[in-house]
């Protein structure tokens, strides 16, 4: 089953992807918006990833608050996924995605990539491969 997984910011969405074997989860993009509250041109390039990648199911962090608790960010992600599912006609489920964005920062500066940009410009789609492998390992998709 081929898969998509969005790390959903205010700024940012980071993209992943599963292989073709549906084993391994990939970073793919960093899809940036200049506005908030204006989705139209970051929904329309996911609905482009969907149909090159053939994707069949979105996984969308849930981003609870460390104690389980959902926040304000919730709320936010909630009307995203609503849109999503609306205007690209799958399924989209949620994975908690509590450290996702921690682990991803640190998988970098493991690498070696030391500088604020290169960090900011790839976390999120890291942080959406994270989300990606633990729906992955969860689902046994």
């Amino acid at each position: 089953m081929r898969l998509m997984a969005l790390d959903y910011g205010f700024a940012t969405v980071g993209v992943a992807v599963n292989d073709e074997l549906g084993i391994a989860a990939m970073p793919l993009e960093t899809i940036v918006r200049k506005n908030k509250n204006k989705l139209r041109k970051t929904l329309a390039r996911i609905e482009n990833i969907i149909y090159e990648r053939k994707t069949e199911l979105i996984v969308l962090g849930k981003p609870l608050n460390m104690d389980g608790s959902e926040g304000d960010m919730v709320k936010s992600c909630s009307e995203f996924k609503e849109m999503l599912e609306k205007r690209c006609r799958l399924s989209v489920v949620w994975q908690d995605e509590r450290l996702s964005s921690r682990e991803a920062r640190e998988i970098l500066v493991a690498g070696g990539i030391k500088e604020r940009h290169e960090i900011k410009k790839n976390i999120d789609s890291i942080a959406a491969a994270i989300i990606l492998k633990e729906y992955m390992a969860i689902s046994g998709k």
